[in-house]
């Protein structure tokens, strides 16, 4: 489908230009004069202001768990959501003076939650008359001047993405999401803004927008031929200096990249997926950057670039709304503009703000459609399942999802020249919080066991290649050495391998030995009760992510597609839990894997 490329394309982005210049209130005269010290000092003139910064909001508009069907609470008592952020953000504009300060945001702001998957998938904004999108009608009422594409803005398609956009009151901006024809930028690079002070002399702010190279592996089937996905140090060493040279005195990136300087699809693409720390320290010019996409909490992180030795800082709030950045500019009138003398950054709580009513009105119908969706009956079960113990036993409620998989894939191969082959499943433990109550079973249950929006692929493997997929996969295990306790809360995410990325295969049997280092520890790998073969072929049910390189994981990425869909898996697992009717976890749970320690089992 072609892009839908909107005015910016055909004038400003071509030549380089971005969003127009916008003005602002007067500043209070007493924020922006500042005062000083030694001679000469108090007659310079100062101005001070805030740029707040949000990211990975994930579809977060209200503190409520969709899944759970009740307000959201973690361990540590966070919040989510935006009518949180509304009320830290009307707080600190009412400190600042609203014309001192501005909002961005660092992206995946369009996918997460059951209230963004229902005006995506279920009742969609791309319809004809169709409705505008929560996150679109929060943001602009709550007044965002700016916010940077994330990767997961891609899930749905482009044109989704475009008609969110159109449905926006602020740019989405991606300097380095280009049109695969042009090579232009498919999205505004960057927005500035004017800034006034008492001083008459305005204050030129330009914030650019990057987003993350990994969408070309990720959503390669909704952008492989329509747009690509540059490294971010390389768009940024391009676009800075455009902006300086511009008259920008306050250059800030919101980029939808961590701080890292890692990756998780290894050489498939020669940019780094969390550059953030890089782009701080290889490209000059650069004040700030609010940081995206890791879902790590930093306050405030200093970076010092290599070429000037100046400082840029960093920050990155919690995702889902759990967090407001605040970065505080100084700046002094030298030498004939502007230069910043002091920054910092920090980060409010939302758990320590009210819902702002303006917010939790303007939503309040879409709210209840969407938990009167989730909330419907399409099935029983009969036994309660739950994926608590997930990441280090084999749970029935993932056997659940393999098997769900399992079949689809084997129906879909019947007739055809792979049919005779064995049929393998992956799944991982996506929420640790997921379950299955015994009797009814609703949408919200079956959709909380897949809370992304991944399609199932069926690819080619053999049962050597399979050998060093599971390998992979169980670097995932911190090395625990035989005989001595262990505590589950310590077993897992080595190397920061995140939930995710550790995948357990129905249709085999196997140990992991954790006391042995990672790379050697599948033992008794066994296919049908007899010793793998490794020259024995078999089809692997994989979500597409997965398929497509996501987490870096051997073989697969390269290995031969028999089958793939453009069905959820999600909304697969419902319609198997519909159709069965009934839900028996005798039927196909079963301990295929467990950890052992020189033989002996964990637990």
């Amino acid at each position: 489908m072609p892009l839908n490329r909107r005015k910016f394309l055909g004038t400003s982005a071509a030549t380089g230009v971005g969003v127009a210049l916008t003005g602002a209130a007067v500043a209070p005269a007493a924020r922006a004069a500042g005062s000083g010290s030694g001679k000469g000092a108090g007659r310079r003139k100062r101005y001070a202001f805030t740029v707040l910064g949000t990211t990975d909001l994930h579809g977060n508009v209200f503190n409520w768990d969709y899944f759970t069907d009740k307000e959201f609470d973690d361990k540590d008592h966070n919040d989510v959501g935006l009518a949180k952020i509304s009320t830290l953000v009307n707080q600190v504009r009412k400190e600042k003076g609203r014309g001192n300060t501005l909002l961005i945001d660092a992206g995946d702001t369009i996918q997460g939650t059951q209230l963004s998957y229902y005006y995506a998938k279920v009742d969609p904004i791309t319809a004809e008359h169709g409705p505008v999108h929560p996150m679109a009608q929060a943001m602009n009422v709550i007044g965002y001047d700016a916010a940077a594409l994330g990767n997961h803005e891609f899930n749905y398609g482009i044109p989704v993405l475009r008609k969110f956009e159109e449905q926006c009151d602020f740019p989405l901006l991606g300097a380095n999401a280009l049109d695969a024809k042009t090579q232009k930028p498919a999205f505004p690079p960057y927005f500035m803004k004017r800034l006034r002070t008492p001083h008459g002399r305005d204050v030129k702010v330009a914030v650019l927008g990057l987003t993350n190279p990994g969408i070309a592996i990720w959503d390669k089937a909704n952008v492989q031929g329509k747009m690509t996905f540059p490294g971010l140090e390389e768009q940024a060493a391009k676009w800075v200096p455009k902006l300086r040279s511009m008259g920008a005195d306050v250059v800030i990136v919101s980029a939808h990249s961590g701080s890292s300087g890692t990756s998780s699809y290894g050489d498939q693409l020669p940019y780094v997926e969390n550059a953030a720390g890089l782009v701080a320290e290889q490209v000059p010019g650069i004040d700030a950057i609010l940081v995206g996409h890791a879902h790590t909490e930093i306050p405030e992180y200093f970076v010092e670039n290599k070429e000037t030795g100046k400082k840029v800082v960093l920050s990155e709030p919690l995702k889902w709304g759990q967090r407001l950045t605040l970065f505080d500019f100084d700046l002094v009138w030298a030498k004939g503009r502007w230069t910043v003398e002091k920054m910092g950054a920090k980060v409010l709580n939302s758990n320590t703000a009210e819902e702002d009513e303006k917010v939790t009105r303007l939503l309040a119908d879409e709210h209840k459609k969407v938990v009167a969706y989730v909330n419907q009956v399409i099935g029983t079960s009969k036994a309660a399942m739950s994926t608590a113990e997930g990441p280090f036993k084999d749970v029935p409620i993932i056997d659940l999802i393999n098997q769900v998989q399992k079949e689809t894939v084997a129906e879909a191969l019947k007739g055809g020249a792979y049919a005779a082959l064995p049929v393998l499943s992956q799944a991982s433990c996506f929420s640790r919080t997921a379950q299955i109550p015994a009797g009814d079973v609703t949408i919200r249950d079956a959709a909380g066991l897949y809370p992304f929006e991944n399609t199932l692929e069926a690819r080619l493997l053999t049962g050597a290649q399979l050998k060093e997929y599971l390998e992979f996969s169980a670097r995932y295990y911190v090395r625990t050495a035989a005989g001595g306790p262990v505590d589950p809360a310590k077993l897992t995410n080595a190397e920061n391998i995140p939930d995710y990325n550790y995948d357990a295969v129905l249709g085999l049997t196997y140990e992991i030995d954790i006391a042995k280092p990672a790379g050697s520890r599948i033992v008794k790998l066994s296919f049908g009760g007899k010793e793998i073969d490794p020259k024995a072929e078999f089809v692997l049910a994989v979500n597409n992510y997965r398929a497509s390189g996501g987490g870096n994981f051997p073989h697969i990425a390269g290995a031969k597609q028999l089958w793939a869909n453009s069905e959820e898996i999600r909304n697969t697992i419902i319609g198997w839990v519909k159709a069965k009717g009934t839900v028996d976890p005798g039927q196909f749970a079963a301990v295929d894997w467990r950890l052992t320690r020189d033989g002996t089992p964990v637990f």
